[in-house]
C-alpha cells in the first residue's frame, strides 16, 4: 500500500457514489447493461429499509473502492454471518493492498459482531479475483451451485401461492 487507507461507512448523502462504483464494477465484469439500480432504490434499501451496509476505503480523502454486505443466517452455526455482495477497487489502486485490506475490515466486522462467517460469490472466468481470494484463505464451495430466481419467474411463482 502507498498510502494507509481509511474506512467508513456510507451515509445517504453517498448514494451517488454507491451507484457510480456499482456502475464501474457491472463495467468491469460485463454486466452494466444488467444494472437497473438507481439512486432513490440504492437509498431506499441501503438506507430507509436498512438491507445491507457499505463501507468505502478512503485513500488521500477520496473514496477509491467500496463493499455493499448485508448479514445472512447459518442454521447449522446458529448465528449470523456476513455476505459480501460487491467489492470494488478502482482500477489505478488495485495490486496495492487495498483489496485486502477492505477484506480485513470486513473480517474484523464479522468478528466484532460475533458472526460465523464471512462469504461471497465470484464469477468463474475472473481469475486474478479467485486468485487473490485462494491467496487469503479463502475455499470455494465446489460442491454448490448457486440457483436464482428473478423477473417474470419470480412474478409467476409468487402468483402460484395465491390460488385463484
Amino acid at each position: 500500500m502507498k498510502k494507509k487507507p481509511f474506512f467508513r461507512y456510507a451515509q445517504r448523502k453517498d448514494t451517488s457514489i454507491i451507484l457510480q462504483f456499482i456502475r464501474e464494477l457491472a463495467e468491469y465484469e460485463g454486466l452494466l447493461d444488467e444494472v437497473v439500480a438507481d439512486e432513490s432504490i440504492l437509498e431506499e434499501w441501503i438506507f430507509d429499509k436498512q438491507k445491507a451496509e457499505v463501507v468505502f476505503v478512503i485513500v488521500d480523502g477520496k473514496e477509491i473502492g467500496f463493499a455493499l454486505f448485508f448479514h445472512n443466517f447459518s442454521t447449522f452455526l446458529g448465528r449470523a454471518g456476513i455476505y459480501l455482495e460487491d467489492l470494488y477497487i478502482r482500477q489505478e489502486y488495485r495490486g496495492q493492498g487495498y483489496g485486502k485490506a477492505l477484506l480485513k475490515k470486513l473480517a474484523a466486522i464479522a468478528v466484532e459482531r460475533k458472526c460465523g462467517r464471512l462469504e461471497w460469490w465470484c464469477l468463474d472466468w475472473n481469475r486474478p479475483s479467485i486468485d487473490f481470494y485462494l491467496s487469503l484463505g479463502a475455499e470455494p464451495m465446489s460442491d454448490w451451485t448457486v440457483y436464482r430466481i428473478a423477473g417474470d419467474t419470480l412474478n409467476n411463482l409468487a402468483d402460484m401461492s395465491h390460488p385463484s
